[in-house]
């Protein structure tokens, strides 16, 4: 193909699927020449703040010299080999990293390529878990309104089945059971009503149901709702009162985007089954995890036909895992607790300025999650330009402006971010009334 940048941009529009698009695509593309720490650079010359960590996954930002040198060492031994009958230090060394940071009770680990798969082996191992103690009848899920847990078939039919992206599936999904989605804010005094469309659902559906899958405190691509950690305390307590086991899918939360290292400890459970990917690697490569307890483990490998049927070709490639392990160590030694909490404040302060705007329906922070949230579904056709004109890379979806910055970002490319964020969407709405 021709090196003309026009050449490049045509084949792309006129040839490649991006994320939820169409051919040609429905938004304008801007081409990356290269990324560093937290700035993406276009062909253009022009420079962007990133604003987005790569859908959530470049926490340490771009192009860092350890994760670099991560990947490079591993090379030089070997990119890939099948995980059928052979095993590697990077697997195991990063296993054991990350057994170290979970739940004491999570004992076992599932490694397999993207958040999406990750979700369809927990739900995998839920239903074998059932099979294998001879309760074939509970072969559903049960979850709230307003998830979202991936884009594969089993994923899909547990995310929002009225306003998610998957609701076109609808006929075609495996179906489940759902409770309404929770109503308590993170931080509001905790009413026992709260919980009691849920309970109420769990009960009449117990007999049927393997497992409830929730994403714990952080609703994330379904609306970037924040709910009480109270909220999750009573869902662990009735999946035990009920025998359902309980799935937390922590691909978006994990590694310290909420605040927590992991969401679910913000309400001091453990979950059955635990779902890791998106940060893991520091958005270098694909790469997820499942975990599980001793007793789904045991009872699964106890049952027929003694194995857990899942195995994917590049399950626990040595590549991801070697800079999986380096994300995770660095993670561990940055001091993220600071970084995140200083973030917080930031987006606190700056995202307040649109608080009581004509159009904005609300603001919110989380950790190092920050959401404006307005009335109407935003026209990403015009505003996508605005942010990149405005020298920020923000990517909104429904009604949501929302930004989730690498955790190295540092205070003045924040607040630069933040202001930018403001401004833009103070344009874009002022053009929306007109």
């Amino acid at each position: 193909m021709s090196a003309n940048k026009g050449e490049y941009s045509r084949f792309d529009s006129e040839h490649i699927w991006h994320p939820y698009n169409r051919v040609p695509s429905s938004f304008p593309m801007f081409m990356v020449r290269s990324a560093e720490g937290v700035r993406i650079k276009l062909t253009s010359g022009q420079e962007l703040i990133d604003g987005m960590s790569s859908w959530w996954s470049a926490i340490h930002g771009y192009n860092h010299p350890r994760l670099n040198d991560a990947v490079t060492r591993q090379i030089k031994d070997m990119a890939h080999v099948m995980f059928g009958g052979l095993t590697h230090r990077p697997a195991i060394d990063l296993c054991a990293q990350l057994l170290s940071l979970t739940h004491k009770d999570l004992d076992k680990i599932f490694i397999s390529d993207s958040g999406s798969v990750a979700v369809e082996v927990a739900i995998k191992m839920a239903l074998q878990y059932w099979q294998a103690r001879g309760h074939k009848q509970k072969r559903q899920l049960m979850t709230v309104e307003g998830g979202y847990h991936g884009d594969t078939f089993a994923a899909m039919s547990v995310c929002d089945p009225v306003n998610g992206m998957h609701h076109l599936f609808a006929g075609m999904l495996a179906p489940q059971v759902f409770a309404d989605m929770p109503r308590c804010k993170f931080d509001q005094p905790w009413d026992p009503r709260f919980i009691e469309n849920f309970a109420l659902t769990l009960e009449s559906n117990k007999h049927n149901l393997a497992a409830v899958i929730l994403e714990p405190i952080v609703q994330g691509a379904g609306g970037m709702r924040f709910y009480s950690p109270e909220y999750l305390k009573q869902v662990k307590r009735l999946c035990v009162e009920y025998d359902v086991l309980l799935i937390l899918d922590e691909i978006a939360t994990g590694f310290g985007r909420s605040g927590k290292l992991f969401a679910y400890e913000y309400a001091d459970i453990c979950p059955d089954i635990l779902c890791l990917g998106k940060a893991l690697t520091g958005g270098y490569m694909s790469l997820a995890a499942t975990l599980c307890t001793e007793e789904v483990s045991r009872t699964i490998s106890g049952g027929e036909p003694g194995l857990f049927m899942h195995g994917p070709t590049f399950m626990a490639n040595p590549l991801a895992c070697s800079v999986a392990l380096s994300s995770v160590q660095l993670l561990v030694e940055s001091g993220w607790r600071d970084q995140v909490s200083t973030i917080a404040d930031i987006l606190s302060a700056e995202l307040a300025a649109v608080r009581e705007l004509p159009g904005v329906a609300d603001v919110r922070v989380l950790g190092a999650i920050g959401v404006v949230e307005l009335n109407e579904p935003v026209d990403m056709a015009v505003i996508q330009p605005m942010f990149v004109a405005n020298g920020v890379w923000i990517r909104p979806f429904g009604k949501l402006v929302y930004t989730m910055p690498p955790y190295t970002i540092v205070k003045p490319d924040l607040e630069f971010l933040c202001r930018q964020m403001v401004a833009t969407v103070r344009q874009y709405l002022a053009g929306a009334a007109h």
